[in-house]
């Protein structure tokens, strides 16, 4: 079943992200190698309105009652306005001095993260996840879908290109290199 994320999901929230974005990514947002100092971070985040990882934004994939994984999604129109708290946050408690490059723009509904857990993958659930988001983008009025894939994610990108999505650019993203894909919904 896919439903709504709401504020008591912050902790598995977090640790989707954690897998979602991989603890070196993580770890430069909380400027803290522990992966703790990043999963609460996350948490804190996912908990709250208005920004970029909030509940607000995100679907749930529950089996039995288990979170198996999330889709995090919004308009890249706002990615400022999203990011702002996030930033602001991680610059004045955290002492992070990064400048993330914008990864998505207006006109786009942007997928920022998506993740399953290791025990249920294989299962059609991120499939499954990416539809109900193009179900979502379309109810509020978007018609492309867009997200970015590291370079030499070859399943990922696979996963995406096989749902209709293109490669339309490539994207750095605080030292990595990404394929810029989106698809029309």
């Amino acid at each position: 079943m896919i439903r709504q994320a709401i504020p008591t999901d912050a902790p598995i929230i977090a640790q989707l992200i954690m897998l979602a974005m991989g603890e070196p990514l993580a770890a430069k947002f909380a400027n803290n190698p522990d992966p703790t100092v990043a999963e609460a971070l996350f948490a804190r985040f996912a908990a709250l309105k208005g920004n970029q990882y909030s509940y607000e934004n995100i679907l749930l994939y529950e089996d039995g009652g288990a979170v198996c994984g999330m889709i995090i999604a919004y308009d890249g129109g706002k990615l400022d306005e999203l990011r702002s708290p996030f930033l602001n946050y991680t610059r004045s408690q955290l002492d992070f001095t990064g400048t993330p490059e914008d990864e998505t723009g207006p006109g786009e509904f942007y997928i920022d993260c998506l993740a399953v857990f290791p025990q249920y993958q294989g299962k059609g659930i991120a499939k499954s996840l990416i539809k109900a988001l193009f179900e979502r983008a379309t109810s509020l009025g978007h018609r492309t879908v867009g997200l970015l894939v590291s370079k030499g994610n070859e399943k990922a990108r696979m996963l995406y290109e096989g749902l209709g999505f293109e490669i339309v650019g490539e994207q750095g993203l605080l030292g990595g290199v990404h394929y810029h894909l989106q698809r029309k919904v």
